[in-house]
């Protein structure tokens, strides 16, 4: 079974992570699956929006497969992947049609970070959004992340969530602004996406696309050099003490080195 299923209905192209054993964590796969779609959906009138979600009635996405992190080694791996994910997330962001993030469950790391570049945010009222690495891994996210998320809904509460590991609910996430609608559950989320998307198909597509773009570029003009970040943590003995002791599911001991 495919890890990212597709489908186009009525003008509106459904794309789903589809891991639910897993809580659709995203495999290398999967995000440049994601990615290749972004970047070639047609402009041709044929499809007038794009929405997201995951299967299985737990999570939308609960960011990367950290099994694909043992393979690293060097500094440089630990930046081509970082560089990997801004391309994707890049990818998504200037996706020339209107993106919707239906998010149902645990919306974490890679996924949330997926959700946060998308146009529009509803959410079912099971939401659970945040990147708790403090916690659980030891790694960062990207400056570009980083500023992304600030965004949305502010430097000193993307800083409060990180630092506390905890994660956000959907009322809360209403009232900050990450998501516009909550719903009651997850048939009434996607009977809403639906609408949604629909009704933004209606819509001039080049004003759309304008917007997004410009909004975009206003945030790509403050980029900086984070690459020695990145090495600080994924190259510590923290960040390969956190993994293993995610997947053998017991509780880190970190060391600060």
């Amino acid at each position: 079974m495919s890890e990212l299923l597709t489908e186009t209905k009525d003008g509106t192209l459904w794309v789903s992570f589809n891991r639910p054993e897993a809580r659709n964590a995203l495999t290398f796969g999967m995000y440049e699956g994601l990615a290749e779609l972004c970047q070639s959906v047609p402009t041709d009138g044929s499809v007038r929006a794009v929405v997201i979600k995951g299967n299985g009635g737990k999570a939308f996405a609960a960011g990367t497969d950290m099994t694909q992190f043992r393979a690293f080694e060097t500094a440089q791996d630990a930046l081509d992947y970082e560089a990997r994910i801004e391309a994707v997330l890049t990818a998504v962001e200037t996706c020339p049609l209107p993106t919707i993030a239906a998010i149902h469950g645990a919306c974490t790391g890679g996924g949330a970070s997926i959700a946060a570049v998308c146009d529009l945010r509803i959410t079912s009222a099971s939401l659970k959004f945040g990147f708790p690495i403090a916690r659980t891994l030891g790694n960062c996210l990207a400056a570009g992340n980083l500023a992304r998320l600030a965004s949305l809904m502010g430097a000193g509460r993307v800083r409060e969530m990180i630092f506390t590991a905890r994660l956000m609910g959907a009322e809360e996430a209403r009232s900050v602004g990450l998501v516009s609608e909550v719903l009651e559950d997850e048939p009434a989320l996607l009977a809403r996406a639906e609408e949604l998307a629909t009704q933004i198909g209606t819509m001039a597509p080049l004003t759309l696309r304008a917007t997004k773009e410009a909004m975009r570029r206003t945030r790509a003009a403050t980029q900086v050099d984070d690459h020695d970040l990145i090495e600080l943590c994924y190259m510590s003995a923290d960040f390969r003490e956190g993994m293993e002791a995610f997947l053998g599911k017991r509780k880190p001991n970190w060391s600060g080195t």
